[in-house]
């Protein structure tokens, strides 16, 4: 995956009705720890890394990355939501378009803070890249995944088999009024 390439990084933290998406700070250093390494969280990503690894490779300020914001409920970080340039998507479809992706802690799941983060990713990166359409794949057993994409507005393009599992690719195309 690559940066987005035209948009300019980084922006200036976005606000919504209850969350901060921001660049990564040194707080926010065990916060990325427990994503890779939690169970639940990579359930339908080819499993957790090792704690001890990560401990080790994790610099002390995670590196801020075009693209990549954390996202912040009430001074603590609970996920990380990314806009990358899939260049080497395994699906013709979406070669070269963003890819939106999202990782969210456990004990944030269920309160629509996935739902949230991502809607503000994207109205941003309408703002920046306008009339460019984002991609999302899931496997369709990550029933939350798919009901997250219905709700942000992504429609499927296709499944195909990967990693020995059903996947689903899903396409966002924002709405420019006309005049």
């Amino acid at each position: 995956m690559e940066d987005l390439g035209l948009a300019a990084w980084s922006p200036e933290p976005i606000r919504t009705e209850r969350l901060v998406l921001r660049e990564p700070e040194a707080r926010d250093r065990a916060a990325f720890i427990e994503l890779l390494a939690s169970p639940e969280v990579n359930t339908y990503l080819g499993g957790p890394r090792p704690r001890d690894e990560l401990e080790r490779e994790t610099p002390e300020v995670p590196e801020p990355r075009p693209g990549s914001f954390v996202v912040d409920l009430d001074g603590a970080m609970i996920g990380q939501v990314l806009l990358r340039r899939a260049t080497g998507h395994r699906r013709p479809a979406a070669v070269g378009k963003a890819d939106l992706g999202y990782l969210f802690l456990p004990r944030a799941w269920g309160f629509g803070y996935a739902a949230e983060a991502c809607a503000a990713a994207l109205d941003w990166f309408h703002g920046v890249l306008p009339g460019e359409p984002v991609v999302l794949t899931t496997q369709t057993a990550n029933v939350r995944s798919m009901r997250l994409a219905a709700k942000l507005g992504f429609t499927e393009v296709e499944r195909f088999e990967a990693w020995a599992a059903e996947q689903w690719l899903g396409m966002w195309s924002p709405v420019t009024p006309s005049l």
